[in-house]
């Protein structure tokens, strides 16, 4: 399929997905005309960079990602090793610390708040 096709199956720009494949998250045929030519499982490849994405990781640690998950349900595919599940299991520490701190940053806010409407 055409990278415009791609799109909107997948509702990410063609800029994102021309990004996705520079950094090694997608691949594409090209056509003899020089057309980006995907298969149909670049549909769910994009989908599962997006939640990565949305899971907070950054490029570099989905390129490593991906090849020991599953496209279709993100499950560890055959060539997953250790390291997928302390590398998901250290991104997940992380987004918690960071829930934490944001926690602590609305009780701040709730008590000034507060405060300002008892003055």
């Amino acid at each position: 399929m055409r990278i415009g096709e791609l799109a909107r199956r997948t509702g990410v720009s063609e800029r994102s997905l021309r990004y996705y494949e520079t950094q090694g998250l997608l691949t594409a045929e090209r056509t003899p005309g020089g057309h980006r030519d995907y298969p149909q499982t670049a549909v769910d490849r994009v989908i599962r960079i997006q939640e990565l994405f949305a899971a907070g990781l950054h490029s570099e640690k989905i390129r490593q990602l991906l090849p020991c998950m599953r496209d279709q349900d993100g499950g560890p595919s055959a060539s997953a090793t250790p390291r997928l599940l302390r590398d998901l299991t250290a991104e997940r520490d992380r987004i918690d610390r960071m829930i934490a701190d944001l926690r602590r940053s609305r009780d701040t806010l709730d008590e000034v708040i507060r405060t300002a409407r008892d003055a």
